[in-house]
């Protein structure tokens, strides 16, 4: 497919890599450095291109009830922003974050970024050769985690009834991601079949034996340069010391005699003690309820309506069919105020692309 004549201008020598349709003759194209947003000629302005830099520190993403807006902020030089349709949100995010992570260096040339998931504050973008983890409710910023696959020993699923957990095992530590059920499938297959293309294995079963072998291997080379020899040190401690000469001599502590005429001072206190104490008698006494009380309860369960013969009024057919009337003229109030919003959101948006 052609591409516009003004869009050939901007590109110059670079090729899109992603193309994708917004709406009408609006379209967006993604190159591995920029982010091309063609506007085709509308009720108030000419058609038009913007450009924007996939060098951004921070990929922000916000819906609205129809459009969503992507943010990208460049630190010192500001931000910009565009809009695409809602229902186009996830088909223009994977390209976009692609380049970006591309033109931030995570991802190496000639690596497959081969999906974008987004769940609420939680980013996972699979790779040919990692995972990127980004949370956070941007989509993307320098705060991010990434696996190598080449660290990755072992994969899981855990399955619930509203959420799938994802277990990573990656440098002998377990990553825990919940991805929600309904998307489970996409993320365990994406996740499943990436990871085996980089062992060759065809199967879960085959690529843990294939890690535990790469493992052990590591493990064995580091055992075998161990051969560090401390020498000779100085001889330990003997289990069985000399015995400690004990009837050289002894010595009278001091304070005996003291401590021992405390000991009897504080007997014969507690004795005289013990002997002018007396148990006290708690004193006892009663109450008697107010002779009113029971009155005042029951006059105050004889203040219901239990008698008074009311009784709800029902519905007749006049009412019925009245309601119903005015039912469907709101329904149809509703769908003109939908009509003329949509009209209103359009007209809105051309004028801030200055069309």
């Amino acid at each position: 497919m052609s591409l516009p004549e003004l869009v050939r201008g901007e590109l110059g020598e670079e090729r899109p890599v992603a193309r994708v349709h917004l709406g009408g003759d609006d379209e967006l194209f993604v190159t591995p450095t920029r982010t091309l947003v063609y506007r085709a000629e509308g009720l108030l302005s000419d058609e038009s291109v913007e450009e924007h830099d996939h060098d951004a520190e921070r990929v922000a993403v916000s819906e609205s009830r129809r459009k969503a807006k992507f943010t990208l902020e460049y630190g010192l030089d500001g931000e910009a922003s565009f809009s695409v349709p809602k229902g186009k949100l996830d088909e223009v995010l994977h390209p976009v974050l692609a380049g970006v992570l591309s033109a931030s260096g995570i991802t190496e040339p000639g690596e497959t970024v081969e999906r974008t998931f987004r769940f609420s504050e939680l980013t996972l973008v699979v790779t040919s050769a990692r995972l990127v983890k980004h949370v956070g409710t941007a989509v993307w910023d320098d705060d991010y985690e990434e696996f190598d696959y080449d660290d990755v020993s072992d994969l899981e699923f855990e399955e619930g009834s509203v959420a799938t957990t994802l277990v990573l095992t990656a440098d002998g530590r377990q990553e825990r991601f919940k991805a929600p059920s309904d998307r489970a499938r996409e993320i365990k297959e994406t996740l499943t079949d990436a990871l085996l293309a980089r062992y060759g294995a065809s199967s879960l079963e085959e690529f843990r034996a294939l890690a535990a072998t790469e493992e052990g291997e590591t493990d064995d080379a580091g055992a075998a340069v161990d051969r560090t020899d401390f020498g000779g040190g100085p001889d330990p401690l003997s289990a069985d010391p000399d015995d400690v000469d004990t009837e050289a001599g002894t010595r009278e502590d001091p304070l005996a005699d003291g401590a021992d005429a405390a000991d009897d001072g504080a007997a014969g206190a507690g004795a005289a003690e013990g002997g002018s104490g007396a148990p006290t008698a708690p004193a006892e006494g009663g109450s008697k309820a107010a002779p009113g009380a029971a009155a005042v309860e029951s006059s105050a369960e004889d203040d219901g309506f239990d008698d008074s013969g009311f009784r709800p009024a029902e519905p007749t057919d006049d009412v019925a069919a009245e309601v119903a009337a005015l039912r469907e003229a709101v329904d149809r109030q509703g769908e003109r105020l939908e009509r003329q919003t949509e009209l209103i959101e359009r007209l809105i948006e051309e004028l801030r692309r200055g069309r």
